[in-house]
């Protein structure tokens, strides 16, 4: 933001003394290649540096196969490219990452900053739900010169990383930029007829976007915690049982008894045929087993014990509050216990 009069003046970051800086450069974020047999100019194409392009050059074919009436949404998950200056901070700046992007079609006549404002509240109960600390999620709102030339409003939901406050997702109101551009491009009118009627326009849109690489260190750097067991000291990952990596833990009391080795083996098929990922450990002593689970953010533990051999119970053990004491569960309730546990709480 620096005028050329200025830029002499600026200290460099590498050794604090002024008059080291070059101006300013154009520098392209897209990756460029070629395709087909030719490399010259004819050839040129370009990575995507979003995934929603995609979903544009392709509503009217979905607006007109799925029938679909506006509103209505196309969600899409895939890589992007961008020819990032400085990739950093582990996860969260990449050149490629996974990108997650929903489209949601209204019509014009609509209040867009109302949509905007219900999408901003569906995606911060979104990652709350999937195990985000509130405390640690924000709002910057993009105006003047920081709002994209495409969008007529947008809203970032940020993340306080160790590394300090960074964008995590942006709802964007993009209005009729994007089809219009392609109609343009194209020649082909990408707009919407109302059906039963003679209306006809062009849909305006709102925007969540979401990087996945992001949205999972920010899930690690939310999990992470450690806390103190019986006097010793330990690390932990809370994942809520909805994404957590290993659903439940599955052990023998004792590996050299037949019996607790098969019937634990049995509890961990049947919630495998569920699909549930189950981890089924015999080494070591049982404490050690609970805090390898405890480690890998397991949200539930269940014991094959003497008891179990002869009622067919358990207990089960939450890795948030190990010494709750809970009643003893039938073996074929577990499935439906952990079907309750895995919901996805959007309230």
């Amino acid at each position: 933001e620096a005028t050329p009069e200025e830029i002499p003046l600026v200290p460099s970051p590498a050794n604090g003394e002024p008059g080291h800086l070059t101006g300013a450069r154009s520098f392209n974020l897209m990756f460029n290649t070629n395709i087909g047999p030719y490399d010259d100019s004819s050839s040129v194409s370009y990575l995507r540096p979003e995934t929603a392009q995609g979903i544009f050059v392709n509503f009217k074919n979905v607006a007109t196969v799925s029938r679909m009436k506006v509103p209505f949404g196309v969600a899409q998950i895939g890589k992007a490219f961008r020819n990032e200056i400085t990739p950093r901070q582990f996860l969260f700046r990449s050149r490629e990452f996974e990108q997650m992007e929903i489209e949601y079609f209204i019509d014009p006549k609509d209040d867009y900053k109302q949509v905007q404002e219900e999408w901003i509240m569906e995606m911060w109960n979104f990652l709350k739900a999937v195990g985000l600390r509130e405390e640690l999620l924000g709002r910057v709102i993009h105006q003047g010169d920081k709002l994209a030339h495409y969008a007529r409003a947008c809203t970032d939901i940020v993340f306080r990383y160790p590394f300090g406050e960074q964008e995590l997702l942006g709802v964007a109101a993009r209005g009729e930029y994007d089809l219009q551009q392609h109609t343009k491009a194209s020649g082909e009118t990408l707009d919407y007829q109302v059906p039963g009627e003679k209306t006809r326009f062009v849909p305006h849109v709102i925007e969540p976007s979401l990087g996945v690489d992001r949205l999972f260190l920010a899930l690690m750097c939310s999990a992470y915690d450690e806390d103190e067991v019986g006097g010793e000291a330990r690390s932990v990952l809370r994942f809520p049982a909805c994404v957590s990596p290993i659903t439940l833990g599955v052990m023998p009391l004792l590996k050299n008894q037949e019996a607790h080795v098969k019937k634990a083996k049995e509890l961990a098929n049947l919630c495998r045929r569920r699909g549930f990922n189950v981890f089924y450990d015999e080494s070591g002593s049982i404490g050690r087993r609970y805090r390898r689970m405890d480690e890998v953010g397991t949200p539930f533990c269940c014991c094959i014990d003497f008891d179990t051999i002869e009622n067919g119970t358990v207990t089960i053990r939450y890795r948030d509050d190990p010494l709750k004491v809970v009643d003893r569960m039938k073996i074929e309730d577990i499935p439906a216990f952990l079907d309750k546990q895995c919901e996805l709480d959007m309230v």
